[in-house]
């Protein structure tokens, strides 16, 4: 798995799926000020990116969950690499909206699954983990039992692993923060003081002043 988060991190750099601007920070929708920007939707347009991270899930699903049933995606940024991955692995798939349509059939989950059906979840991003744990107590309540959650990046929070812990989730992600800024260094994406700055922010995002 190091081999992978590494070249994951190093992939997400070259396309610019992930921006580092310490000097020049995000604003994210919550207001957080950031010297960070993922956005992996941009992996699905380079193709071998694409197969890379849909080889890494299934050979990590295959290994950890072989009894899976069913893979399941988070709307909207995961539906993709989850089609992709139910593809390779010849499995069902459906997705999770993130609330009940208002309209139709009212459904919050796509597509065909059975109640007992054995669920991989799939996502692209974790952050703080409500959302995606939003996807898993939705799954759970319609009568599936969800094995676990992969993902391709994670911000590593403290609060996503209590998140994630209470929920009784297991989380494994390609890729994480501590990976990607060490990688970044090594790959001159950043200099030694933006390295100091992209690690104080990770220790308390919220209050982080550039």
């Amino acid at each position: 798995m190091e081999n992978i988060a590494k070249k994951t991190a190093e992939y997400l750099l070259q396309i610019k799926a992930i921006k580092l601007q310490p000097s020049n920070p995000f604003t994210w929708a919550s207001g957080w000020k950031s010297p960070i920007y993922c956005d992996n939707r941009k992996t699905l347009s380079f193709p071998e990116v694409r197969s890379f991270i849909r080889d890494s899930f299934a050979g990590l699903i295959q290994s950890l969950y072989p009894e899976v049933q069913v893979i399941a995606g988070v709307a909207t940024g995961a539906i993709a690499h989850g089609a992709l991955v139910a593809a390779k692995l010849d499995l069902p798939f459906i997705y999770v909206r993130s609330g009940a349509k208002e309209h139709g059939l009212g459904n919050q989950i796509e597509g065909y699954f059975e109640k007992g059906s054995k669920v991989v979840v799939v996502e692209d991003l974790i952050s703080t983990g409500g959302s995606s744990l939003n996807a898993v107590k939705a799954l759970r309540e319609a009568g599936c039992e969800v094995l676990g959650m992969v993902a391709i990046f994670s911000y590593e929070f403290g609060k996503a692993s209590e998140s994630f812990e209470m929920e009784n989730c297991r989380l494994e992600t390609l890729s994480g923060y501590s990976t990607l800024i060490d990688t970044a260094l090594a790959t001159g994406f950043v200099t030694e003081k933006e390295l100091d700055t992209l690690r104080k922010w990770r220790e308390d995002p919220a209050v982080w002043e550039d």
